[in-house]
């Protein structure tokens, strides 16, 4: 049976050194270039060679990371990029943009591709078209129950988020920071827009809430589920964390290790109260066990704080301008953090007095502690520590990992010594050298060959067995048997650093389609049948409409229904025109029906133009984060969203339902009042339901009327996206754009 595998994230070559130490079967991390963390610290070239022969050397393996969204005119350097990876031996390149995975497969058919939680992975279909394109494992949404990722059936390998944050929209369909603050999350530039404080109006009437977290999740902890993990079909467990210091990563990885191995040692696991204590004063926002094992609403969020919580260690009894009493349910050390709660301000303990005020380097339970007062505390208030200086001391201190090895010697008079030695990979090295002598005097013993080969000191290894055959009356110098010993250990840990990663792979091979070019288009995108009156007016040329039964009333050849972006169960359509939305619905429905696409599946270079036509899509929608001043010009059917409310996020989580229906049953609160969320600028984000998932909207209009000459000569599909506009809205719209398209 295979183990299942331990995955650890890794942001800084400290951070890979405690993930490798503490025991992770894999790690993942990014370089300087397309990957979804650019602000972690990340790795250089020089620094990624140094960590895939620093993994292998350990049995690790080492995935990267490069699953943004590419540019057309980033493709040639991606490239170059992949196939340094590739001749430089990493296991594996997770990665997110279809037209490069399309392009890798093409040219790297022995390199393994993981597809990224950013495609969207949450239903069988998608992983179906991802299989068949050679994708090796798929990364799931982390809005997925582990019953339904026990559904998907598809033999490929599955990989799940269970530890560390939580994204509250479904990832890779994230443009809040995107359209906010010009830094996208599919780019790896995401500012946590969700972390931020925001109020909700009903039918324009603030709700007045206590808390402003309105998007902020908490920490996934699945440690006490790792029983039904492991029997489950997942193949991964990934920590998330990249972000987040070295000692996290050691000590996560550490307690899932020991998890993991009791499982198969058959015992059962459940997290003892010191661990839980220590992984609360490295990071938490609270814990959940996330959708994996059915947490929603209010045990999913932390709507008070988005901050790391830390450990409540006491409370304030008494204060002035200088000082702070806090009695102490917890010890408390000099150089310590702490949190106030209720003014959610922190410090850290430079000087730490006890009751008599004398100066004091830790105080423990039931002590009352004093700290200076520079913080102008003004209230009293729960303390929690957040940085815990002891603990980080010893999360540093950690037993190297070892590799086993077996020794096997023979020592024949006249006959160089030899010396095999064979690791727990079955790797195999045997070195000769220097001719074993007559013994003069005392001849060596087989006790004293084995003394000087098993100083192992500081190499990787530890001997699991010495097998050594020595003749009678043999002399050899202690000097010759340490330098035999010296060179096959450096052989085996070169012969392992530099370990050839091939996956068998077969080339992908799809049959380019020819696409007939359309006429320059005006589409319009409708949700109700006023807007459907004003399209049909101004005699559109394709008209996409939200609502079912409103399509089946009116269906004609350039009429399209909108399907789900997030789709579980999928209808058997046939003969239908279809806007596609995911990719699960390109594989299920490309066969039987006509297809169009959103911009929703983040189509963003002309690699991925020709991968969705080559699917069966014939007019495609980019997405709206392309820089259309670089984009090349090409021979597909191109449309552009030119007015209209983006999608911010969609997610499986709904504020309405957790803030105002106490029953978490479905609520129809939605259809019932008008929502939005606004933020701390003011600026006001309509809230809307699509088959209860949770919709927001951009707070204005995408608006290229005055770019519409300009990208002509490159696009031929302009599309209009209404949203709440009334009839006359929705005419003067279509007809601004009509008249500026001619």
């Amino acid at each position: 049976m295979n183990k299942i595998e331990l995955l650890a994230p890794v942001g800084s070559e400290k951070a890979l050194h405690y993930a490798v130490m503490n025991g992770a079967d894999a790690v993942y991390l990014g370089g300087k270039l397309y990957g979804a963390r650019s602000y972690a610290e990340n790795f250089d070239k020089e620094s990624i060679i140094k960590a895939i022969k620093f993994c292998h050397l350990y049995g690790v393996k080492i995935y990267v990371t490069v699953n943004t969204i590419i540019f057309d005119n980033e493709i040639e350097e991606f490239i170059n990029y992949i196939n340094f990876l590739y001749h430089n031996n990493v296991d594996a390149v997770i990665m997110q943009d279809k037209g490069m995975i399309k392009k890798v497969r093409e040219l790297f058919p022995n390199l393994e591709i993981h597809a990224s939680t950013q495609l969207h992975n949450h239903n069988n279909e998608g992983v179906k078209l991802l299989r068949d394109i050679g994708v090796k494992r798929v990364v799931f949404a982390r809005e997925l129950s582990i019953e339904e990722i026990n559904k998907i059936d598809v033999n490929i390998e599955k990989e799940v988020f269970v530890h560390g944050a939580l994204c509250v929209c479904y990832s890779g369909c994230c443009l809040f920071s995107a359209m906010k603050s010009n830094r996208s999350g599919n780019r790896g530039q995401c500012i946590a827009s969700c972390r931020l404080p925001y109020s909700i109006l009903e039918n324009k009437k603030n709700l007045n809430l206590n808390d402003k977290y309105l998007l902020s999740t908490k920490e996934l902890n699945t440690i006490n589920n790792i029983d039904k993990l492991i029997d489950s079909n997942i193949n991964s467990l990934k920590i998330e964390g990249r972000m987040k210091s070295p000692e996290y990563v050691g000590l996560i990885t550490k307690i899932y290790r020991e998890a993991i191995d009791s499982y198969y040692e058959g015992k059962k696991y459940q997290i003892n109260e010191k661990n839980l204590n220590k992984m609360k004063l490295l990071f938490n926002r609270k814990y959940t066990n996330g959708y994996l094992f059915h947490d929603f609403g209010k045990d999913l969020m932390n709507i008070k704080t988005p901050n790391h919580q830390g450990v409540t260690i006491g409370k304030v009894i008494n204060f002035d301008k200088s000082k702070i009493e806090i009695k102490l349910d917890y010890p408390l050390r000099q150089e310590d953090s702490i949190r106030f709660v209720n003014s959610n301000i922190g410090m850290t303990i430079n000087k730490l007095y006890n009751k008599k005020g004398l100066l004091v380097k830790s105080l423990n339970k039931g002590e009352v502690a004093i700290v200076d007062n520079k913080i102008n505390l003004k209230e009293k208030s729960i303390v929690n520590k957040t940085i815990d200086k002891e603990l980080i001391n010893e999360l540093a201190r950690f037993e190297n990992r070892k590799i086993l090895i077996n020794m096997d010697a023979i020592l024949k008079k006249g006959e160089n010594i030899k010396l095999t030695i064979t690791d727990i990979d079955n790797n195999i090295v045997t070195v000769e050298k220097n001719r074993c002598l007559e013994a003069i005097n005392k001849p060596l013993s087989k006790k004293d060959v084995e003394k000087q080969l098993t100083k192992l000191g500081n190499t990787p290894f530890k001997l699991d067995n010495i097998n050594v055959t020595i003749d009678d009356n043999v002399f050899v110098n202690n000097k010759d048997l340490n330098e035999i010993r010296r060179i096959a250990c450096y052989k085996l840990k070169e012969i392992r650093e530099n370990k050839k990663i091939i996956c068998k792979g077969n080339p992908l091979v799809i049959k380019e389609k020819k696409v007939e070019k359309e006429k320059v288009s005006l589409n319009v995108l409708i949700r109700n049948r006023e807007q459907l009156k004003a399209a049909l007016n101004q005699n559109v040329d394709n008209i996409y409409i939200t609502d079912y039964s409103l399509y089946k009333e009116n269906k004609a050849k350039n009429i399209y229904y909108v399907l789900p972006r997030v789709i579980t169960n999928y209808i058997n359509y046939k003969n239908e025109n279809l806007l596609i939305r995911e990719l699960g619905s390109l594989n299920k429905y490309k066969d039987d029906n006509v297809i169009a696409s959103d911009y929703t599946l983040n189509i963003s270079n002309n690699e991925s133009l020709s991968f969705m036509n080559n699917f069966g899509v014939n007019r495609i929608c980019l997405s709206v984060e392309v820089d259309l001043d670089n984009f090349k010009e090409n021979n597909y059917n191109t449309e552009v969203l030119v007015y209209g409310k983006a999608e911010l996020m969609i997610s499986k989580y709904c504020m309405i339902n957790m803030l105002l229906n106490n029953d978490n049953k479905k609520c129809n609160l939605c259809k019932k009042n008008k929502y939005e969320l606004i933020d701390d600028r003011g600026f006001s984000y309509p809230i809307k339901t699509e088959y209860c998932n949770m919709v927001i909207y951009d707070n204005k209009n995408i608006d290229l009327s005055n770019e519409i000459k300009k990208i002509k000569r490159k696009i031929n599909n302009f599309r209009i996206n209404l949203l709440d506009e009334d009839y006359n809205e929705a005419l003067n719209i279509i007809m601004k754009f009509k008249e500026m398209i001619k």
